[in-house]
């Protein structure tokens, strides 16, 4: 039997239309303005330019891992600021705590409005799990969470498409931050950190 973990994109998954965006070809988001993918492509640009920077700092915040982190370590030139939140969500058993989350605590008590704000003044770009600030903010249970539709238009920054007005809220603040912010899922801050930040050199 062969040991496939260190082969990492076996372990991307493709859970939104951001992480197409990640992975490739536009004729695989045929929904979105197009305008939407290019902003997203430029966002990620702006966020490999920080990557290359050394007196830049990189946040990260959600269910990353230490081999992610360590692939950070060694091929981007700026600092890396991680909050490693909630690894193991999916397979929490009954009984255990709720999902907390240090960034989550920070939007509950400034408002969804505030995130921009907040990563801006940790960084100077941001990959952040927003199913992370979600589980913290409603439970780890997808049945409570906004509908799919408005979480795969947070992932595309269309806060203007998003019914549900608290993650409308945060997907504005992310949007219009001073700073690149990409939001997403697991795979954005898991396996498709690589994706999103290619080899800055």
């Amino acid at each position: 039997m062969t040991d496939l973990r260190n082969r990492w994109r076996l372990g991307v998954d493709i859970d939104g239309p951001g992480d197409l965006v990640l992975i490739g070809p536009r004729a695989w988001l045929p929904d979105p303005p197009a305008s939407a993918v290019d902003r997203l492509a430029d966002r990620l640009a702006a966020l490999r330019a920080v990557a290359r920077d050394p007196r830049a700092e990189l946040i990260v915040a959600g269910r990353t891992s230490a081999a992610g982190l360590a692939w950070l370590e060694r091929n981007i030139a700026a600092r890396t600021r991680a909050l490693v939140e909630e690894r193991g969500m999916r397979t929490a058993v009954g009984g255990q705590r709720p999902p907390r989350s240090v960034l989550g605590a920070l939007v509950e008590r400034d408002g969804p409005a505030a995130l921009g704000g907040i990563l801006s003044g940790l960084g100077e770009a941001a990959l952040v799990d927003s199913r992370v600030l979600l589980a913290h903010r409603v439970g780890a249970d997808e049945a409570g969470w906004p509908a799919a539709e408005d979480r795969f238009a947070s992932d595309l920054l269309l806060h203007e498409r998003i019914a549900d007005p608290w993650l409308r809220d945060l997907t504005r603040s992310a949007a219009e931050a001073p700073i690149p912010v990409v939001l997403g899922g697991h795979t954005l801050v898991g396996p498709g950190l690589r994706l999103a930040i290619g080899r800055p050199g």
